[in-house]
C-alpha cells in the first residue's frame, strides 16, 4: 500500500513526521510518503493533483490542526472529518450569507457534492474507531467575531474549521481515491485570546493519533 501523507504547512506534521519515518521500518512492504501541500484551497488543491499525476496513491491522509465550534472537541482533542461544507463561498445579501447553492449557482447534489457536503464515503470503516466523526468547515478567511460564529453555528452546524479541508475531500472524491481527514484541535473559533489556544498539545495530539490511523490502515491491508 502507498500511503500519501499531506499536511498544510511543515509546523503541523513535524513532530509526528519525525516519528512516523522513525517507525518505517515496522511498514513492511508498505510506503509512506509525506507532503507538505500549502495553505488554503486553491494551493492545496493544485499541489494534490500535481501528487496524485506523479504516482497515485492507494490511500490519502491529510492531518492538521483545527478550530472547533463544538464543546465535544475542546482544544487538545482531536477528530476524524465525515464530511465537508464551504462555508464562506458566495455573497452577502441584506445582512444574510448566501452560499453559491443558496444563489443557484451550483446545484447542492452536483457530484460529488451530496445536499452541500462533501462526505467521505469510507468513514464506515472508521466508525469503531475511538475518535469522533465530526462535520468539517472550510473558510477562506479565519473571523473572530461571536456575531458571526453564532451565524455559522446556527447555518451550517459545523463542528471544526480549517482552511483546506473542503479542497482535500473535492480532490479525493474526484479521483477516486480513499481518504481520511484528521483535525487535532488547536482552540474555539473565535477565540481572540491565543493565550487560551493549544497549538502544541494539537500538534503533539497529531502525533498520537497519526500513528495510530497509520498502523489501522496497514492492518486493515492484510500484510
Amino acid at each position: 500500500m502507498h500511503i500519501l501523507l499531506i499536511s498544510s504547512t511543515q509546523a503541523e506534521i513535524e513532530s509526528a513526521k519525525r516519528s512516523v519515518l522513525a517507525a518505517k521500518a515496522s511498514l513492511g512492504p508498505h510506503e509512506l510518503d509525506i507532503r507538505i501541500t500549502g495553505i488554503g484551497g486553491m494551493i492545496t488543491g493544485y499541489n494534490l493533483c500535481s501528487l496524485i499525476r506523479s504516482r497515485r496513491p492507494d490511500y490519502i491522509i491529510q492531518a492538521g490542526v483545527a478550530g472547533s465550534f463544538s464543546d465535544r472537541l475542546p482544544p487538545g482533542s482531536a477528530a476524524l472529518i465525515r464530511e465537508e461544507l464551504m462555508i464562506d463561498l458566495g455573497a452577502e445579501e441584506n445582512d444574510q450569507f448566501r452560499d453559491v447553492f443558496d444563489l443557484s449557482l451550483l446545484n447542492p447534489d452536483t457530484p460529488p457534492f451530496v445536499n452541500k457536503l462533501l462526505p467521505n464515503p469510507g468513514i464506515q470503516a472508521w466508525e469503531g474507531h475511538p475518535l469522533p466523526l465530526a462535520r468539517g468547515a472550510t473558510v477562506n478567511a479565519i473571523r473572530l467575531s461571536a456575531a458571526h460564529t453564532a451565524v455559522i453555528r446556527k447555518k451550517y452546524d459545523p463542528e471544526t474549521e480549517s482552511m483546506e479541508g473542503a479542497a482535500f475531500h473535492y480532490v479525493c472524491l474526484m479521483e477516486n481515491i480513499p481518504f481520511i481527514q484528521l483535525r487535532a484541535i488547536s482552540n474555539y473559533v473565535g477565540e481572540r485570546n491565543k493565550k487560551n489556544w493549544k497549538l502544541r498539545e494539537a500538534v503533539d495530539r497529531l502525533d498520537k493519533e497519526l500513528a495510530e490511523i497509520i498502523q489501522k490502515l496497514i492492518r486493515q491491508s492484510g500484510t
